[in-house]
Protein backbone atom coordinates (compact mmCIF):
# COMPACT_ATOMS: atom_id res chain seq x y z
CA UNK A 1 0.00 0.00 0.00
CA UNK A 2 1.56 3.87 -1.04
CA UNK A 3 1.39 6.41 0.93
CA UNK A 4 -1.69 8.35 -0.84
CA UNK A 5 -3.65 5.20 0.04
CA UNK A 6 -2.84 4.90 3.21
CA UNK A 7 -3.29 8.57 3.67
CA UNK A 8 -6.74 8.28 1.80
CA UNK A 9 -7.50 5.67 4.28
CA UNK A 10 -6.67 7.81 7.40
CA UNK A 11 -8.79 10.73 6.18
CA UNK A 12 -11.20 8.59 5.39
CA UNK A 13 -11.22 7.07 9.43
CA UNK A 14 -10.79 10.33 10.59
CA UNK A 15 -13.75 11.14 9.15
CA UNK A 16 -15.72 8.86 9.98
CA UNK A 17 -14.83 9.19 13.62
CA UNK A 18 -16.61 12.22 13.92
CA UNK A 19 -20.46 10.51 12.71
CA UNK A 20 -23.13 10.95 15.37
CA UNK A 21 -23.29 6.98 15.29
CA UNK A 22 -21.03 5.41 17.83
CA UNK A 23 -20.79 1.96 15.29
CA UNK A 24 -19.26 4.46 12.26
CA UNK A 25 -17.11 6.26 14.69
CA UNK A 26 -15.59 2.57 15.98
CA UNK A 27 -15.16 1.86 12.20
CA UNK A 28 -13.56 5.18 11.76
CA UNK A 29 -11.35 4.10 15.08
CA UNK A 30 -10.56 0.33 13.55
CA UNK A 31 -9.35 2.13 10.09
CA UNK A 32 -7.12 4.24 11.89
CA UNK A 33 -5.75 1.64 13.93
CA UNK A 34 -4.75 -0.82 10.49
CA UNK A 35 -3.77 2.15 8.71
CA UNK A 36 -1.04 2.51 12.15
CA UNK A 37 -0.59 -1.40 11.46
CA UNK A 38 0.48 -1.48 8.06
CA UNK A 39 2.39 1.87 8.65
CA UNK A 40 4.58 -0.13 11.76
CA UNK A 41 4.49 -3.50 9.33
CA UNK A 42 6.19 -0.47 6.65
CA UNK A 43 8.73 0.55 8.95
CA UNK A 44 9.42 -3.56 9.96
CA UNK A 45 9.72 -4.55 6.79
CA UNK A 46 12.38 -2.01 5.98
CA UNK A 47 14.44 -2.77 9.23
CA UNK A 48 14.33 -6.24 8.34
CA UNK A 49 15.52 -5.12 4.71
CA UNK A 50 18.68 -3.43 6.67
CA UNK A 51 19.57 -6.20 8.51
CA UNK A 52 18.69 -9.42 6.01
CA UNK A 53 19.54 -7.97 2.70
CA UNK A 54 18.96 -11.97 1.26
CA UNK A 55 14.92 -11.97 -0.70
CA UNK A 56 12.44 -12.81 1.72
CA UNK A 57 11.68 -17.03 1.16
CA UNK A 58 7.65 -16.05 0.72
CA UNK A 59 6.05 -12.97 -1.09
CA UNK A 60 6.21 -10.01 0.90
CA UNK A 61 2.58 -9.67 0.38
CA UNK A 62 1.76 -12.87 2.17
CA UNK A 63 3.89 -12.23 4.89
CA UNK A 64 2.01 -8.54 5.51
CA UNK A 65 -1.18 -10.08 5.22
CA UNK A 66 -0.25 -13.14 7.91
CA UNK A 67 1.47 -10.85 10.50
CA UNK A 68 -1.44 -7.96 9.83
CA UNK A 69 -4.03 -10.73 10.62
CA UNK A 70 -2.09 -12.35 13.48
CA UNK A 71 -1.87 -8.65 15.15
CA UNK A 72 -5.45 -7.60 14.57
CA UNK A 73 -6.61 -11.40 16.30
CA UNK A 74 -4.46 -10.07 19.07
CA UNK A 75 -6.11 -6.86 19.07
CA UNK A 76 -9.65 -8.27 19.53
CA UNK A 77 -8.49 -10.82 22.20
CA UNK A 78 -7.27 -8.23 23.95
CA UNK A 79 -10.37 -5.97 24.20
CA UNK A 80 -12.45 -8.94 25.13
CA UNK A 81 -10.80 -9.59 28.33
Amino acid sequence: MDEQKLGMLRRWGEGLTLDEREEVRAAGRAILLLADEVEQLHVDLWHSRDHNPEPAPEPVEENLGVTLRDRLRGLRLSKSE
